[in-house]
């Protein structure tokens, strides 16, 4: 087995590969989208906020160099959440990358407020990064079912490479 080295979480910032992992799944957008029917809009790299703090409008466009920036900020405000909801919770820096993932998408309220940061604190390592794979819904649509491919297969996707990152299994 190879051993995983933890550190406090208060030590932790999301790593280049987690980074650049965020932004190879939300990929780049100049104009604003909507990402999957019914959902808000979203330009840059997933940014749901424009950055004065208001909600993105379909009419708004970003440059890269600010798209980075504002998803950058977007990343640090959604640790500091997750950083108060985890405790002096120990983690690797591949379980920390992939729970900010996860927060990046879904939110870090809804992180908190799953069983995640209870695992976690019990030590319970490889049933929070399962964890990860039960954020498998879109509009009430499961989207790991082969019919709702279409539709949101790429958030099952996603979690799946997320849950990869969270075990250290190779991607």
């Amino acid at each position: 087995m190879i051993h995983k080295f933890r550190a406090p979480i208060a030590a932790l910032v999301l790593s280049a590969a987690g980074f650049a992992g965020i932004a190879l799944q939300e990929g780049y957008t100049d104009k604003a989208i909507i990402p999957v029917p019914g959902d808000v809009p979203t330009y840059g790299l997933g940014s749901t906020k424009r950055e004065d703090g208001g909600p993105v409008r379909m009419t708004d466009t970003i440059t890269p160099p600010k798209a980075i920036a504002l998803a950058v900020r977007d990343i640090s405000a959604k640790e500091s959440v997750l950083k108060r909801c985890f405790g002096e919770a120990m983690l690797t820096q591949g379980e920390y990358d992939a729970f900010v993932d996860l927060a990046y998408n879904v939110g870090p309220a809804a992180v908190c407020r799953s069983s995640i940061p209870g695992k976690v604190q019990r030590g319970e390592y490889a049933a929070a990064c399962r964890t990860i794979l039960d954020f498998k819904k879109v509009q009430g649509r499961d989207c790991s079912a082969p019919e709702n491919k279409r539709f949101c297969g790429g958030v099952w996707t996603r979690r799946q490479a997320m849950y990869r990152v969270c075990t250290g299994e190779p991607q």
